[in-house]
């Protein structure tokens, strides 16, 4: 596994590029996949807000998107001094592409704090349940 400085890294530029006008909320993410690459992504927002892209969602679905299916970590990163965890979507998201991974926090001042995926999301809805 990349080291988790390498992931924060990556997430912390790509939010270099978050498109986050209306919120100015710039986030960045990068989930590392099991065959040792990174993906990143920002946030994108929309005038027409329920078209926003989360950080975390952009990362994931751009690995997808190029072949990947198995996820070691993913980290977010902020400028918030309180460390920002995903949101309901993205915690979805992750459980439902990465599993019970660790979901690494960070902000630019370098706090960081590590959770499971699992319990950012106790009891979580998959295809199991279908």
């Amino acid at each position: 596994m990349h080291n988790e400085d390498q992931l924060i890294a990556a997430a912390r530029a790509a939010r270099d590029h978050a498109h986050a006008p209306f919120s100015k909320f710039r986030v960045g993410a990068a989930v590392h996949a099991k065959s040792g690459r990174i993906f990143t992504g920002c946030n994108i927002e929309n005038a027409s807000y329920g078209l926003t892209i989360c950080a975390e969602r952009v990362a994931i679905f751009k690995a997808i998107s190029e072949g990947e299916q198995d996820f070691e970590a993913i980290a977010v990163v902020t400028d918030a001094d309180a460390l920002t965890p995903p949101c309901g979507a993205c915690r979805q998201i992750i459980w439902e592409f990465c599993g019970d991974v660790p979901v690494i926090l960070s902000n630019l001042a370098g706090k960081t704090e590590r959770e499971r995926s699992l319990n950012l999301l106790p009891r979580p809805f998959d295809a199991s349940h279908l």
